[in-house]
This record gives structure tokens, sequence and C-alpha cells, in this order.
């Protein structure tokens, strides 16, 4: 009998992935829990295994498509067994993927706004805002009726139309039942894909490929997903304010190199990165606004301290949240950044080790840069970011002496809604004494 592979719900606040890439075709040979392909969401790359042993019957959705939680991804049977169409435990008969499918795919939208009575999702709202639309006015063809980006997209397109008509459901929107993975909500209503509105954009893309020879390297949907969060950041959200300082870390500099060889007894690499996430403790609990969150109601302050810790991957930067930072000792510190940073290479982080943040540590010093501006995390206020150490000649402003010593540039990008400059510097120097006196 076949068995069905569905979407599962990848963590507590993620309902909807991308299929980025399947790792078994139609035909293949599978064994239970074998990986059979990855999903993207908008904070990790996972893995998905297969529910059953036999082979790979049909795929219903392509890769880079955007589905729910719930929705059927592929059917896995036993050799010999018919692959043109496969029960979704509903009654309904779900056909192999075909091009027009494809093309009639529609991305699902992430959890919804309320706005009066009608609930939208974040996409939604801004495009609204944006183009200055009576959402009332667009029929939505998302589920019990919901407004969706097509429908808005397709509403742009000819504004003048009363009513947008649909194709047939695709078949991976259609709900089923799965064997292995359960959605948290198993019924999901029918509603009407439409055709997508034409590229806004064409004549830029011709122009790009009418400079010269070259190619399109289509975006990955981390790519997408980084470009969208850091234009709204920017250029929607925060007005951003950037100050410099200047750390010796010679005190830092000599405690790291006398304790390395007793952390990596115990299994621990430490870092100059778990000194810096220290500081920023010390200087979120003197400053605790530049952790906050701008609401329209106030300032939202957590109780707790949640550092986001960049990292950098060949195909983009994710950010795993050290969760709790003010309970943490420089051993805690050190195990968290190498347990963090090593499962997000590995492309072994959970969704929830990526939410939560409440302020964000960026070590662009890694790779060399002395200096940088970086753009915050929304929903935060605040992003630390810490250039490359290098030995420089100073001169000691106690008595004039002329030495030289290990020393980094650290910057603070922060939302100036949130704090003026002189919380800002406050922050930093909390941040550079504290490393400037470390014992």
């Amino acid at each position: 009998m076949p068995t069905n592979v569905i979407m599962p719900q990848l963590g507590e606040s993620v309902v909807e992935g991308t299929v980025s890439r399947w790792l078994k075709q139609i035909g293949d040979p599978v064994t239970e829990f074998e990986p059979l392909l990855e999903v993207s969401t908008d904070k990790v790359d996972t893995e998905i295994p297969a529910p059953a042993t036999g082979v790979v019957l049909n795929i219903l959705v392509p890769e880079g498509t955007t589905v729910e939680r719930g929705v059927l991804l592929a059917v896995i049977g036993q050799q010999g067994e018919a692959a043109q169409e496969a029960s979704n435990g509903s009654g309904v008969t779900v056909p192999p993927m075909s091009g027009e499918a494809v093309a009639a795919a529609t991305t699902v939208e992430p959890e919804p706004e309320v706005s009066g009575t009608q609930r939208y999702s974040p996409v939604v709202t801004r495009m609204a805002a944006e183009h200055k639309l009576d959402l009332s006015k667009i029929r939505g063809t998302g589920i019990n009726g919901r407004v969706t980006k097509k429908d808005v997209e397709a509403y742009l397109a000819n504004p003048s139309a009363a009513e947008h008509v649909g194709k047939e459901l695709a078949a991976w929107e259609q709900p089923i039942s799965g064997d292995l993975f359960k959605p948290t909500e198993e019924v999901f209503a029918k509603a009407n894909a439409i055709t997508p509105a034409p590229s806004a954009r064409p004549v830029a893309a011709e122009a790009a490929r009418s400079a010269g020879a070259g190619e399109i390297i289509p975006h990955s949907p981390m790519r997408k997903l980084i470009a969208e969060h850091m234009v709204r950041s920017k250029l929607q959200t925060a007005p951003h304010v950037t100050t410099v300082f200047e750390v010796d870390v010679h005190k830092v500099w000599n405690h790291w190199q006398a304790n390395m060889d007793a952390y990596e007894k115990q299994g621990v690499r430490l870092t100059l990165t778990a000194y810096f996430l220290m500081a920023m403790v010390k200087a979120v609990q003197a400053k605790p606004t530049l952790n906050a969150q701008w609401t329209e109601q106030g300032l939202f302050v957590p109780h707790a301290i949640n550092i986001g810790m960049a990292v950098a991957l060949s195909e983009g930067l994710i950010v795993p949240v050290i969760k709790n930072a003010q309970d943490l000792n420089l051993m805690g510190m050190a195990r968290q950044v190498t347990d963090l940073a090593t499962r997000a290479r590995a492309k072994q982080l959970k969704p929830d080790d990526t939410v939560g943040g409440t302020i964000t540590l960026t070590n662009h010093g890694v790779a060399g840069s002395l200096l940088a501006t970086p753009i915050i995390n929304q929903p935060q206020s605040a992003i630390l970011g810490t250039g490359a150490v290098t030995k420089r000649v100073i001169v000691l402003p106690e008595n004039d002496a002329i030495v030289i010593r290990p020393m980094m540039y650290a910057t603070l990008t922060f939302d100036h809604r949130v704090a003026d400059g002189a919380v800002a510097d406050a922050f930093m120097v909390t941040f550079k004494q504290t490393l400037e006196n470390w014992t």
C-alpha cells in the first residue's frame, strides 16, 4: 500500500517550507529514515527522511516550490505498484505532477495578521500599504478565502477585473493524510490557484544580459529570504545608526592563549567570540533598551538575553540563537558557540534554534574584515559587529607610553526609534570596558 510523504511542521513557529532539493527521484529505491529531500525554511535547511522503505512512485512538489505543513510531497510504494495515481487518504485521487501543475504552483503565505475582521499575511499587508489597496475589494483564493500574495499581484496586473478566475488546485495543495509526519492542523480547505502575474522587471533582466556574455544564476530560497529581510529592515522598518569603538583586547588575548588548551581537554573549543558574547551580556544588563523591540504600544523589553550569533555558510548567513545567555559562564558560552556553529555548517540546526533572538553579534573579523556596519536582524533593535584583531602601535592614555597591542574595531548598529546615541554609546562603553579589564 502506498505511503504518503507530507510536509512536516518543522518548528513551533514554522508552518511552511520550500522544497529545495530532491535527494531521490521517481523510481529510485529508498529505505525508511533515509534522507529523501531537503526543505528550506526562513530559518534553516532540513533533511526530511523517508517514512517507509520502497520505491519513489510519485513526486508532486517541484524543487523551489513553497508549501504549507501537511501538504503531500511524494508517494512511496513497492516495485510494480501503480505510479500514475495515489490516494490521499480522503477519497481524492492525486495524479502525477505535470508541467501545467508546476506552473500553477502557488507560494503559501505565512501566518496571517489580523486586520479588522479579516486575516492577512505580513507580505500582503505590506503590499497593500505600498500600493494603497483596499484588501476587502480583492477576491481571496487562499485557505478560507484569505487574500494571498498571488491575489494581490493579480489585482495589480488587472485592477479593473471584478473577479479573477482561478485554475484547478495544484495536486500538492490538496488536503491529505500522512503516515509518519502529522501536521498540527490536518484540515485544509480547497482553494483556487490563480495564474501567476507576469514578472514586473523583465526589462532589468534583459538589460543585464545585454551588458555582455554571462549567465543567470537562480537565487536560492535562502538568498531570497535574506534579501527580503535586509531590505525590509534597512529601508522599510528601522532608521539605522552606527557607532564605532576601538577596543584594546590584550587582556582577553592573553587569557584566551593561556586557557584554550585546558578548555580543549574538556571538549570545548575556546574562541574570541565567546568573550565578545560575555561582554555583550554585560552591556545589555547595563542598557537593556538595546535588547528591546519596538512596538506601536511601547517598547517590549524581554527578561532573557537571547543573543543571535551570525554564522556564514556557503549559500548565505544563518543566525542561531544562544538562549538565556545571562546564565552562562565563559565555559558554557564557548560550548554553545561551538555546538551551534558546528550544527549550522552541517545543516543540522532545528528551526527553533534560530528563533527568539533579542540582539545579534556578527564577528565579521574572522574573515579579516576590520570594520562593518551590519543591518539589524528584525524585530531586534541592535546588532554588534566585531572586526579582526590586529596588532597596532597605540599610545596609552594614562602615561603616553607607546606600545604594541592587539586592537579591534567594534560597531553597534541600532534602531534610532528605540535608542539615541547616548544610550548606544553607553552600551558600547560597557562592552569595551568588560573586554579591556578582563581578568
